[in-house]
């Protein structure tokens, strides 16, 4: 990496898409922003031709994969697993964990892998980081990450609580401090990341203590289409008396739960549009969506003992201000309130919208997920060149051990 190198290409691939956005660290400028689309089904054959017509759309904007500041690529990947607790330099064994992790996420990681490979065949000298989106997760004590099952079968199998929006979570607990002028280590922040997908966190003092999402994305917060937290004995129920199979319940509880199941919406201007009008099956999904967030900021306040904010983000908690008021209506014992003002004003800075002197700050803190990909890809290259760079300044036996390693 060259002194003039700040540019992180941050890439996104999905199972028929890759998004990318190509950000200079040293302004944090964002130069350049897409997608490709339909890959596998239209003109793009696969994600080596999708990954060659990025770098042309970046060349022919003189911006391609072979310039000097062109620092590192950062990946996102899903699935982390127990291992990958923070943004990692990828190689021929992270690769080979990534692969293992496959059954964990087995919609997500294989396309995450696809585009590295596909990547590092392009670019093949240049730094390429994994940035997981479980990785800030990592840090929950095993009593809140632990499912109450038989051990041995959870050890041999990795279940456990990983939890997702980790990129998300991070950036926002780490925005909403610099929003109340103070350090992370110093707040205990209830991050909502509400979007069509959706989850909270407890972070305390910077660090992930709790979080919705478990073994898979579909635990915890009502979503757009997911249930979230269910019985699981309604699986082997519908299994007896309907005769549906895993697959189908897998199908029902993912894709046609949720908002959608409950009144046949998923997008919540829709929703609040019915509402509007009488729409008593739309009230009904609204009532059981906030109905949840509550029980899920209560059970964090528990959680932390001591709350300083509550931040929404991501497409629903940074635009529906019927969702924010209502989360928090009632909830007054708790510190809670928002003023009706300051909650209906948009824009896209990180604001407060509760009353001045809340005892709770609540905030809407858009989220910035690229940047956090890119800001960990970044710090981990710098780090690596920094500890090369010692390395080979470092007097003749200065890195040998004084003795034997217990």
């Amino acid at each position: 990496m060259t002194p003039r190198a700040t540019r992180v290409l941050v890439l996104n691939s999905g199972s028929s898409s890759l998004k990318y956005q190509l950000l200079d660290m040293a302004d944090g400028s964002r130069l350049a922003s897409g997608v490709v689309e339909r890959i596998g089904e239209g003109p793009v054959a696969d994600h080596t031709e999708a990954l060659e017509a990025v770098a042309a759309e970046l060349a022919g904007a003189g911006l391609g994969l072979d310039s000097p500041e062109l620092a590192a690529i950062g990946h996102r990947v899903v699935h982390g697993g127990p291992r990958f607790t923070a943004p990692t330099l990828v190689d021929d064994a992270v690769l080979a964990e990534i692969e293992r992790l496959v059954p964990l996420a087995p919609l997500h990681n294989p396309a995450n892998l696809t585009g590295i490979r596909t990547a590092l065949r392009l670019r093949p000298d240049l730094p390429q980081v994994a940035v997981f989106d479980t990785a800030f997760h990592t840090t929950m004590p095993e009593h809140a990450a632990r499912y109450a099952i038989d051990t041995a079968t959870a050890d041999a199998h990795l279940i456990r609580r990983y939890g997702f929006h980790g990129t998300s979570h991070a950036y926002v607990s780490r925005k909403t401090a610099e929003l109340l002028g103070k350090d992370p280590s110093e707040v205990n922040v209830i991050v909502l990341h509400l979007g069509n997908g959706a989850s909270a966190s407890a972070v305390e003092g910077g660090r992930c203590v709790e979080t919705s999402m478990g073994l898979t994305p579909l635990e915890g917060l009502v979503m757009g289409t997911r249930s979230g937290d269910i019985d699981p004995a309604v699986t082997s129920h519908l299994h007896r008396v309907a005769g549906m199979s895993v697959a189908e319940t897998d199908e029902l509880l993912n894709k046609k739960s949720g908002l959608a199941g409950l009144c046949g919406d998923n997008d919540m201007r829709e929703i609040q549009r019915r509402i509007d009008e009488g729409d008593e099956r739309a009230r009904l999904a609204f009532a059981v969506y906030i109905h949840r967030l509550k029980k899920y900021i209560g059970a964090y306040t528990a959680v932390l003992g001591r709350v300083d904010a509550v931040a929404f983000t991501a497409g629903v908690g940074e635009n529906a201000a019927p969702v924010r008021a209502a989360a928090v209506a009632g909830l007054a014992g708790l510190g809670l309130s928002v003023d009706p003002e300051r909650n209906t004003v948009r824009t896209g800075e990180p604001r407060v919208i509760s009353p001045d002197g809340a005892p709770v700050v609540v905030a809407v803190v858009p989220t910035d997920e690229e940047w956090e990909i890119a800001r960990g890809t970044f710090a981990t290259v710098t780090a690596t060149a920094d500890s090369a760079a010692s390395m080979d300044s470092a007097p003749a036996g200065a890195g040998e051990s004084a003795g034997p390693i217990d």
